[in-house]
């Protein structure tokens, strides 16, 4: 009987995944774009990684990170940056590839949590929410030491914490989402509003340049992402009297452009006695987190 279980992580922009072993090492991991265009296209992609994982190998079960919304009871994905999909059976679809092996669903931004808190920045608390800051903003608990996802399987997804009430349109059909001033496309986009010259296609990662560089206009696009995860993550340690907040993802590659303006943001909002103590830390996984993350799924449960 194998110990190794399959991960998957399906966003946006890729369609990861990797064996997993109870250790928490993953190998044999595969990745590729996310097709655009209908639900199968998607799909396939989804089977395609699959075969190419496990090349005949038997696993123990299968975690799926996945976009969200999810619906992990119905075991259901309706990510808002994959609009093929609606109420798509993901769950159902991977057991048939793998009749009689479990399978588990989850957010990504839960996922990511979950891999840190075994593996990277989250190991030892027991109250912590992760957070992913890159094209979009997500996240996900772990509550009392184990995951905690709500009635549907999306809690924690704290890049929908509105933060400037009179702010931008959001994509889940919301306003002023922290999303909508934190996701990477959506820094730049205010950037460029406010005079930035960039690159024709610049991305999160010039933005960081820039600012590194001196440049005022990419500065201001971080302080003012910085300030809408720290006003998200202060907002969820009251609310769920956390003792950590690990943030991970592209955006945060930045560094200290990104945690200099959260961790002041949330000292200058974080008044009561409970939330003093509220720890920030960059993740340790990078992009395997939703992969252990998602092995955890089966391997914790």
């Amino acid at each position: 009987m194998t110990d190794s279980v399959l991960a998957l992580d399906i966003g946006g922009t890729k369609v990861a995944g990797g064996l997993v072993d109870r250790s928490g090492g993953v190998r044999r991991a595969v990745r590729v774009a996310t097709p655009t265009g209908d639900a199968e296209r998607t799909w396939r992609a989804v089977v395609d990684v699959v075969e190419q994982v496990l090349a005949g190998e038997p696993v123990a079960g299968v975690g799926i990170a996945c976009a969200g919304p999810v619906d992990a009871a119905a075991g259901t994905a309706s990510p808002i940056n994959v609009p093929a999909w609606r109420g798509f059976p993901l769950r159902d679809r991977v057991s048939a590839l793998l009749p009689g092996v479990p399978v588990e669903l989850a957010g990504d931004g839960a996922c990511m949590a979950l891999g840190e808190h075994w593996l990277g920045a989250g190991r030892g608390s027991r109250f912590m929410v992760g957070l992913v800051v890159s094209t979009g903003v997500g996240g996900g608990l772990v509550l009392g030491g184990r995951p905690f996802g709500g009635r549907t399987g999306n809690a924690g997804h704290i890049g929908h914490v509105v933060v400037e009430p009179d702010g931008a349109d959001c994509t889940c059909g919301g306003r002023g989402c922290a999303e909508t001033v934190a996701g990477g496309p959506r820094m730049v986009a205010w950037a460029r509003r406010q005079g930035w010259q960039g690159p024709e296609h610049a991305d999160a990662a010039h933005l960081a340049a820039a600012a590194l560089s001196g440049e005022e206009l990419p500065r201001a696009a971080f302080e003012r992402a910085g300030r809408a995860v720290g006003l998200a993550i202060a907002a969820t340690a009251a609310l769920c009297d956390l003792d950590l907040a690990v943030v991970g993802g592209g955006v945060a590659q930045a560094g200290e452009l990104l945690f200099e303006p959260i961790r002041r943001t949330i000292a200058t909002h974080s008044g009561l006695s409970f939330v003093d103590g509220l720890r920030v830390e960059p993740a340790r996984l990078g992009g395997q987190a939703g992969l252990v993350g998602a092995a955890a799924l089966v391997l914790q449960s």
